[in-house]
């Protein structure tokens, strides 16, 4: 397994203006300068986090879809992002895995934030999304997933120490008010979990006034951050070490000691 180049994408939004939100960050794609092997933009990136689902909900494979199999074809990595999708009477934060042959996955965001009544709008998904991509296995989740270990859980082969995933990934529209939380359970998912760990955030201010400070986070599977973006729109790279990850499952492998359960 060799090592993982990943850009994280913090940036503002317009407001419920998908045409602007996919002009502006394909001007930020096309600033990447260095090549890498996964690009994640944050939660709802063509929108913000609206519930004005009805008027700005596009189908599958309609125009952002296409968007994201084309930026993912011209920069030859995997992007990530979510958006608001439409299927028959039911809408859908929807997490797209978009890979540079055209190969697409989704996950649709289980828990849902009922203080903005998303779950009011919204369908929540029902299995999570565990895909391998050039070597590493990629478990990624949306915003308010992050308060619940349990469904990003990563479980391990007791015998051969093969682990569900190594690298566990949430895109966010997370408000400022609560950044020390957002912070706090990056880390402690690394730790629990054995794996690198990062978050993509927003930055700027909503027409709600709810504010982003970003704080969008690469953290290694001691839970030592290696990237911190800020407070400010920033686009980084940052390589993930393979043997770092082996070497630390092989000294401290509290998965031994784990506790087997389902989630029913």
């Amino acid at each position: 397994m060799n090592n993982l180049k990943v850009t994280t994408l913090q940036t503002q939004l317009h407001w419920e203006n998908v045409e602007a939100n996919r002009a502006m960050l394909e001007e930020k794609i096309a600033k990447i300068d260095t090549k890498t092997d996964v690009i994640v933009l944050p939660e709802m990136f063509t929108t913000g986090f609206s519930m004005n689902a009805r008027a700005l909900a596009e189908p599958m494979n309609f125009h952002t879809t296409r968007w994201m199999k084309n930026m993912a074809s011209k920069t030859d990595a995997l992007l990530l992002g979510s958006v608001i999708i439409q299927e028959n009477k039911n809408f859908f934060n929807r997490l797209f895995w978009v890979e540079p042959s055209g190969n697409i996955k989704t996950y649709d965001k289980r828990h849902l934030f009922r203080m903005a009544e998303e779950e009011k709008v919204y369908t929540p998904g029902n299995k999570p999304l565990i895909a391998e991509w050039r070597g590493w296995k990629i478990c990624p989740m949306v915003c308010y997933d992050l308060r619940f270990p349990v469904w990003g859980r990563n479980h391990f082969e007791k015998q051969s120490g093969a682990a569900d995933y190594d690298v566990l990934i949430y895109v966010a529209n997370w408000p400022a008010a609560r950044s020390y939380h957002w912070q706090t359970l990056l880390k402690a998912r690394s730790i629990e979990n054995l794996c690198f760990t990062i978050g993509v955030n927003r930055t700027g201010e909503d027409l709600k006034k709810i504010k982003y400070e970003g704080r969008s986070l690469v953290v290694d599977p001691k839970g030592e951050v290696l990237y911190d973006a800020g407070e400010q729109d920033a686009i980084v790279t940052t390589e993930l070490n393979a043997s770092e990850l082996k070497n630390w499952r092989s000294k401290f492998p509290a998965y031994l000691d784990a506790d087997d359960f389902k989630i029913l």
